[in-house]
């Protein structure tokens, strides 16, 4: 393995739009929806240790999180668990990540990469991670790893690249045009059949130096809080001075930040099978194993009847779920709350908006 090759697992998200599985005390990084035994972040970590050497695999959360973390990944190095004081996307997530790789390594060539999907072909996974790393090592370019989209999903952002999709000739890298975070359905449908367009993974690769100067460029109100950053990090003030930084520090994406506006953006086209799994229908459309009328059960107990391409979930598989009438609905027990919603992931995300009214706190 190349020891100038590190792993960032951002970790620190709240998962509102998985719960009522995922709450404020036990994001959705941490748990295990789909029968491995293992928790999203457990699948992240093992994944990215076949890549990198396991000692340069450093994962970022918030500080009210950092003893799950230490629970489910005993074996890393308290050095390589950084914590934020408070959640502010990821931006500062990355700013704090590339500083400190750089304090380590400043030849450092780093993979970021949220913990919460789901990846099928771990070889041809490694294959694609490899080679975008070792590209980006020799390279000042700042590379996100693109999908080929399946459907016309709002749920993810959308990646023009010049020449379209037809120019992707086995391993080739293509410049960026365009980012569009999130388009309605309509733009959607003419993103992909344009055949200009992947999604973007949300994992990127570059080398720490390449990113530094891109955030120093475009995100100045973020990095100029991280100033003496070469004496502090590593330090006995480290905390003390992420503190400080993170407590005047804007809330904002590297997406919106730095990739929209960087003209050293570069798109590596991925082929492995791959799910970002943020809410409820990007689950059940990431599951292939489904009943002849289309459900997604997580239990042998389900009595069913009349339901069609519905996810129906219980955090405790010997309880008998008896269901019948739903069609494209979601339905998720848990020990203390029982949601049943319609899977539209906007009617969810409505609907439990409502857990801020008074009363509701101690569901979040």
């Amino acid at each position: 393995m190349n020891s100038n090759f590190y792993c960032v697992i951002m970790a620190g998200g709240i998962g509102t739009r998985f719960w009522p599985m995922s709450r404020v005390a036990r994001p959705k990084q941490f748990l295990e929806v789909n029968q491995t035994g293992k928790s999203f972040l457990r699948h992240t970590y093992d994944r990215f240790s076949r890549i990198v050497p396991q000692d340069n695999v450093i994962v970022v959360t918030t500080d009210r999180l950092g003893a799950l973390v230490r629970e489910q990944l005993p074996e890393l190095k308290e050095e390589n668990l950084l914590l934020e004081p408070y959640g502010r996307d990821t931006a500062p997530c990355i700013a704090y990540a590339t500083y400190t790789l750089l304090k380590r390594n400043p030849e450092a060539t780093m993979v970021v990469t949220p913990a919460d999907h789901i990846i099928g072909e771990e070889g041809s996974f490694s294959e694609d991670l490899l080679a975008a790393m070792e590209y980006s090592s020799g390279k000042d370019v700042l590379m996100t790893l693109g999908m080929v989209p399946t459907r016309p999903d709002p749920n993810y952002g959308y990646i023009q690249v010049s020449g379209g999709r037809c120019s992707d000739s086995g391993q080739k890298v293509m410049k960026v045009k365009t980012f569009t975070e999130k388009p309605d359905v309509e733009l959607a449908k003419v993103f992909l059949s344009s055949g200009e367009f992947f999604w973007n993974s949300g994992i990127f690769v570059w080398r720490a130096d390449s990113i530094r100067a891109e955030m120093e460029r475009y995100l100045p109100e973020v990095t100029r809080l991280f100033a003496g950053w070469q004496n502090a990090i590593g330090s006995p003030v480290e905390d003390i001075f992420i503190e400080k930084a993170y407590s005047d520090c804007m809330k904002i994406s590297i997406d919106y930040g730095v990739m929209e506006k960087t003209a050293k953006a570069w798109l590596y086209p991925a082929h492995f099978d791959w799910a970002d799994v943020g809410t409820w229908e990007s689950l059940y459309n990431s599951i292939n194993k489904k009943d002849r009328d289309g459900n997604v059960f997580n239990s042998d107990y389900v009595l069913s009847k009349d339901n069609a391409e519905s996810l129906i979930i219980s955090e405790n598989r010997d309880k008998l779920m008896a269901v019948t009438g739903l069609k494209d609905f979601v339905v998720i027990d848990t020990d203390d709350v029982l949601l049943i919603c319609p899977k539209n992931d906007k009617r969810v995300k409505d609907f439990i908006s409502g857990l801020a009214m008074p009363g509701y706190e101690k569901f979040k």
